[in-house]
């Protein structure tokens, strides 16, 4: 069959097209070609816990997990030999550098802040309200509930731009539904089985009738391997459409 035999539609009355499931049918998508002395005191790094999700819809992939941070806050620091107060200071982002260090430990140090005994234990209050804010933060994102999608075209719809804003593959929710419902009515199981791709063994699927080779070439990361999955079938028409058209909001008709 010839490359443009790919991207136009049999001139056909609607009644003589076959799908295995209700809905309109649609173009196949054709595939292209294709101090003086130092020391160190050891902090406590921040564990990694993975949060994750649920999505409502049947095949659903995993929603990209986001890392929590649990810090153990250094509260005090043990002077060991070498050490001093700008060091110390710099080494855990003391705010204000080590006046601050100094003034806050004055009772224990004494008059001179150039002499700092090792076995001394220093106060790193400015270190510890810093980690804490920071831990705090990052805390919050992390307890953030993951996105949730309604099992229906208009959560499928959703759940793709999110996916396809990850990937940096362009498209609107308009543009996206505007092709859905002219290809499949917004059935996820529609097939066509009467134009030349059937003939040929690779009917259109899904949302946005796309045929397998197209669907594997153009399948984004993340989503279902099955071309009736409705987010997988719309992410992959999409990047198929993005690289073609510029934007599946360029597509107006038969591609």
């Amino acid at each position: 069959m010839s490359a443009k035999g790919k991207h136009r539609r049999p001139k056909q009355h609607r009644i003589a097209r076959r799908l295995a499931f209700a809905g309109t049918g649609g173009a196949a998508l054709a595939l292209p070609l294709i101090g003086a002395t130092t020391a160190g005191a050891a902090v406590t790094q921040p564990a990694v816990a993975p949060a994750t999700s649920t999505l409502a819809r049947p095949a659903v992939q995993p929603a990209v997990q986001p890392a929590a941070e649990n810090a153990a806050l250094p509260l005090t620091y043990s002077v060991v030999g070498g050490d001093t107060l700008s060091k110390i200071a710099a080494d855990h982002s003391v705010s204000g550098g080590w006046q601050t260090l100094y003034a806050d430990n004055r009772s224990a140090i004494g008059a001179d802040p150039s002499v700092i005994r090792p076995g001394l234990t220093l106060r790193l209050g400015a270190a510890t309200k810093a980690a804490a804010a920071r831990a705090t933060a990052v805390t919050a994102a992390a307890a953030k509930p993951a996105a949730t999608y309604a099992n229906n075209l208009d959560g499928w719809i959703r759940e793709s731009l999110d996916i396809m804003a990850r990937h940096g593959i362009p498209g609107s929710y308009n543009g996206i539904h505007r092709n859905v419902m002219r290809e499949s009515s917004g059935n996820p199981l529609a097939i066509n089985n009467w134009d030349s791709n059937a003939a040929a063994g690779i009917p259109s699927k899904g949302l946005l009738q796309v045929i397998d080779p197209t669907f594997r070439a153009y399948h984004v990361p993340g989503t279902a391997m099955d071309s009736y999955d409705p987010v997988a079938n719309i992410t992959a028409a999409c990047n198929y459409a993005a690289a073609r058209y510029g934007s599946i909001d360029n597509v107006n008709g038969a591609y």
